[in-house]
């Protein structure tokens, strides 16, 4: 008989379901995503560039013999050009899920943390004008803070024990 799904319990929250769908549907439905992941993977390794560098390393032996000419030249402007335009559009939708994937934790953080302010779950929404607000505020009980006499170091202290 298969297992039932429980739901995901937070605290004070009760239960709650994770939403989307199937990890299994969204595998399939996001084939770039998965693409641009393992090619920043492997082009951030150490085999990748070892293996960049062999490259270069060829084509600069290679000139005295091609005779420096315009299409040993070309070939290396071209090659790393194309590289990095493709690259850049692989490592921005790598750095998007990421960060998408890092503001949903940062926000179930808040949401099952007690007395958070559940405002903040949607900063990254707001205007520049209501996120100076917001810094403004936060800075003011910062040094409220640093005002009453509780140094920073205490603080680290106490949180280190």
């Amino acid at each position: 008989m298969p297992q039932e799904k429980r739901p995901q319990e937070g605290p004070g929250e009760g239960p709650r379901e994770s939403p989307g769908e199937s990890p299994q549907a969204r595998r399939h439905s996001n084939w770039f995503g998965q693409f641009a992941s393992r090619t920043a993977r492997l082009a951030g390794s150490p085999a990748a560039f070892a293996a960049a560098c062999i490259i270069v390393v060829v084509w600069a032996i290679s000139g005295p013999f091609l005779g420096f000419s315009e299409v040993w030249q070309l070939t290396i402007n071209t090659g790393t050009t194309i590289i990095t335009f493709l690259m850049v559009f692989i490592i921005q939708n790598t750095q998007n899920r990421d960060a998408q994937a890092m503001q949903i934790k940062l926000d179930e953080l808040i949401r099952a943390t007690r007395n958070a302010q559940n405002s903040l779950l949607d900063l990254e929404e707001l205007s520049e004008q209501e996120l100076d607000a917001f810094r403004d505020h936060y800075e003011r009980l910062a040094e409220k803070a640093r005002r009453s006499g509780k140094p920073l170091t205490g603080q680290l202290a106490k949180a280190e024990r």
